[in-house]
């Protein structure tokens, strides 16, 4: 198990967990461990919130005392550091954000040359020199610069431009930025094709980002939508790797249902690889039924995007993604992405000539209960016998046509519990005992 690193980069509360410190001795171990012979620089991103400066300082300080140079690109999304990092050359890539994480937090996502999040080897590669005071300390001349270059973020957009073929004039869209990374950009990627777009909370100022908006909050979109008379409407995460729409009759799609619209059309145009997609254990079960139904299938990976990725380049698939909405398009990008999700939906939607409603019934979704517990305690709890005992009787009374995940989050201090199940009141009950108890046994007295 690393120190630093969990299942999506380095991540906790800044300046207390996440120090300027610890992302000195990050951005001199990336260095180290990810510079070449060529000693091509390490691009660095970062999203709008305001301890990423400070973060940004302390990486360029660690990056630039081993000599290699380091490029700043300034507020972009997650997967524009990932395309630009690839597309500028670099040795490797850091993103600063904590993505749909709550302003005091942030992190650090590393990406190497080829713009693939690294693997856990990787990781621990970089972490055993983090703490490590005997590097190479070149001096004068032998010091790395740093270039400033805002402006290589169009080189993104223009690559967004390039992925589809698409007409939107006449569609007015809604659009939620979370006051974060794609505010400054999404608006003006649909408007290229011709879109009618409304924004909101795309003014970020440093203490706003996701703050009661973006894809945590999926009501709000909801609602915004239909207060403009927009057709359809995205939210976004803070750091723009994510999506959740809504279709023409107001109803929200999860990134299940969007894997769903795009998978099933790649699988009747035989363009999957396999005939399945990879997803989650917390993917609704009508995914895999709808795909099943088609001739295809779903396999599952881990719970996170990394995880997701490595399981479609094992079993050889394009396409895979989360419930949460992190869409991975293996023929296009190398991360997840937001903007490209939505532009790959809308194109979908033109391509078959039907609405996102319509398109969205090829699934049907099994009731589904998600509850995120914040814990003043996370591990030990599969040990805890009283926990265990009640999960065992919960998963024996939803039975064959049902589920239950119990799992502590990677990059939160909460224990996460889905179920499943035909029967919504059955489901419910099984999964409201099992949170009881955990809160219980694991200090907290909060559910969110």
């Amino acid at each position: 198990m690393l120190k630093y690193f969990g299942t999506d980069g380095i991540r906790g509360v800044a300046n207390r967990e996440l120090t300027a410190e610890l992302a000195l001795g990050v951005g001199r171990a990336t260095a180290l461990v990810l510079g070449d012979e060529e000693r091509r620089p390490v691009l660095i991103g970062r999203d709008p919130r305001l301890s990423g400066q400070m973060l940004e300082g302390a990486l360029l300080a660690g990056i630039t005392s081993t000599g290699l140079d380091a490029i700043l690109v300034d507020v972009v999304p997650t997967p524009a550091v990932a395309f630009l990092t690839k597309e500028l050359g670099c040795s490797a890539g850091i993103m600063i954000s904590a993505s749909h994480n709550p302003l005091q937090d942030n992190g650090i996502k590393v990406f190497g040359a080829d713009g693939f999040k690294l693997s856990e080897q990787e990781e621990a590669k970089i972490e055993a020199w983090i703490e490590d005071d005997e590097v190479p300390r070149p001096i004068g001349g032998g010091v790395g610069k740093v270039t400033h270059k805002p402006s290589a973020v169009e080189l993104y957009v223009q690559y967004l431009k390039n992925q589809v073929s698409l007409d939107l004039q006449g569609l007015h869209l809604a659009l939620d930025c979370a006051n974060g990374a794609t505010s400054a950009l999404a608006e003006r990627v649909f408007q290229a094709f011709g879109a009618k777009v409304t924004s909101f909370h795309a003014t970020p100022n440093g203490v706003n980002i996701n703050h009661l908006c973006g894809s945590t909050f999926p009501e709000k979109i909801q609602s915004l939508t239909q207060e403009v008379g927009a057709d359809l409407g995205f939210a976004f995460d803070g750091d723009g790797d994510r999506i959740l729409a809504v279709d023409e009759q107001g109803q929200l799609l999860s990134g299940d249902q969007i894997l769903a619209i795009i998978g099933l059309q790649l699988l009747r145009e035989n363009r999957l690889p396999g005939q399945k997609v990879i997803a989650t254990a917390y993917s609704n079960g009508g995914l895999r039924k709808a795909f099943l139904d088609q001739g295809g299938d779903v396999l599952f990976a881990k719970p996170g995007d990394r995880y997701v990725l490595e399981s479609m380049q094992s079993a050889g698939c394009i396409l895979g993604g989360e419930q949460s909405g992190h869409i991975i398009f293996l023929e296009n990008s190398t991360t997840g992405d937001g903007l490209l999700s939505a532009l790959k939906l809308l194109e979908m939607r033109e391509k078959q000539g039907k609405t996102l409603a319509s398109l969205a019934q090829a699934m049907v979704v099994f009731p589904q209960s998600l509850v995120n517990i914040p814990v003043a305690q996370k591990e030990g709890w599969q040990d805890n016998q009283r926990i265990q005992e009640v999960i065992r009787q919960a998963e024996h009374e939803l039975g064959p046509l049902g589920r239950l995940f119990v799992r502590a989050s990677g990059t939160e201090p909460m224990i996460r519990v889905l179920g499943e199940h035909p029967d919504a009141m059955v489901l419910h009950a099984c999964v409201e005992r099992v949170v009881q108890t955990i809160r219980e046994e694991q200090g907290s007295s909060r559910v969110s």
